[in-house]
């Protein structure tokens, strides 16, 4: 099997062609600037003084005269059984990647990049975009939150509370699942938290302004 695409020692911006606000752009490349583009995510650097490392992509979102033009690297991958999100995953090691451009608009389009986020636990990503990131839960998650935060917790698939310090409501020993008891809306109660699963199958949703601790955690949780 042959290796990834781009092998980068830092963290990847990756713009995908959803909703995309000027903010997205400049805190994910404050803390990730080398970017890629995920097909139609070339589209929202068209009019900005912005150049991708690379496009990746089945390029059906994107105008080719476009991708000529950028004259940046182009890796046309055809086949249609995994979306372009999937397809950046598969192809980029760096020690995180922050996703902007994946959440928000269709609410398909959204779902799938939830999925991607599991399919590919062991690439560390965060979702960027509205109000909030969003990433898979690792094996034991600690982070420094002030009072009131909003921690929700998401189960994409079965999943039991292992560890649980710092939030309004435990969720240690608490069986979660997409059709049953799920657990949005929690709080932190100030100062550090502690949360993990028996199974990688949680997805975090924090507040954005809480970007650059997840990525320090993350980036440091996978090295």
């Amino acid at each position: 099997m042959s290796g990834p695409l781009i092998r980068a020692e830092g963290p990847v911006t990756l713009i995908g062609g959803g909703p995309v606000e000027d903010r997205d752009l400049t805190e994910a490349r404050d803390i990730a600037p080398l970017l890629v583009a995920a097909d139609g995510g070339l589209n929202h650097l068209r009019s900005k003084d912005v150049r991708p490392a690379a496009v990746i992509g089945d390029m059906d979102s994107v105008e080719l005269d476009l991708v000529r033009e950028s004259g940046v690297a182009c890796h046309h991958i055809a086949e249609q059984d995994s979306t372009d999100l999937e397809k950046c995953l598969r192809n980029i090691a760096a020690p995180i990647m922050i996703g902007i451009g994946f959440m928000g608009g269709r609410v398909d389009h959204h779902l799938a990049a939830m999925n991607a986020l599991l399919r590919f636990a062991d690439r560390p990503v965060i979702l960027l975009g509205g109000s909030d990131i969003c990433f898979l839960c690792p094996d034991e998650l600690s982070l420094d939150l002030s009072s009131e935060t909003r921690v929700s917790l998401f189960p994409m698939a079965p999943a039991t509370g292992r560890i649980s310090h710092g939030l309004r409501w435990s969720v240690e020993g608490l069986v979660m699942r997409p059709d049953g008891r799920i657990g949005t809306s929690n709080m932190a109660l100030g100062g550090p938290i502690r949360v993990g699963f028996d199974a990688p199958a949680v997805l975090v949703i924090l507040p954005r302004r809480e970007l650059g601790q997840a990525v320090s955690v993350l980036a440091g949780s996978a090295s």
